[in-house]
């Protein structure tokens, strides 16, 4: 009985490996959005599947520089989900921030569902609740980087 139960706890991961698997799988939706705007950002023809869907395919000038600066908060909100996940260096501030993301992802899945874009609302929509998702897991089991 003993071995059996051992056997069984130990395949199941631990709460760090947990933790560090949700972050990775955030930063992986968070950096394929900051690719996605990066294409947007150099004129990629993916206007109308975006910001709505009434949008041009090529985005004008003023929205392509908005991109350009959504890729770069989508990179920085990775490494801060990462941090609260054990990796990187810890910091007070990183907790509240990762609490901020979970809940902006949130918002932003109900824009994305609300959207008149079929590929918002039925491929940004649930990608934005996975990471939202996991975001909010990685904040309620850490705290600063460290297990609770």
């Amino acid at each position: 009985m003993t071995a059996a139960l051992t056997q069984a706890t130990s395949s199941r991961p631990s709460g760090t490996t947990a933790v560090r698997a949700a972050a990775l799988g955030a930063g992986a939706v968070l950096l394929g959005f900051a690719g996605l705007q990066i294409a947007l950002a150099a004129g990629a023809p993916l206007g109308e599947h975006v910001w709505g869907g009434g949008q041009e395919r090529v985005l004008p000038a003023s929205m392509r520089a908005i991109a350009g600066g959504a890729a770069i908060a989508l990179g920085a909100a990775t490494t801060i989900v990462a941090r609260q996940a054990g990796l990187g260096r810890p910091a007070r501030w990183i907790t509240p921030t990762t609490w901020g993301i979970a809940g902006y992802l949130a918002l932003n899945t109900v824009g994305n569902l609300a959207s008149s874009s079929g590929v918002e609302r039925w491929a940004f929509g649930p990608a934005t609740a996975i990471a939202s998702a996991l975001t909010a897991f990685v904040a309620l089991r850490t705290r600063c980087g460290a297990l609770t």
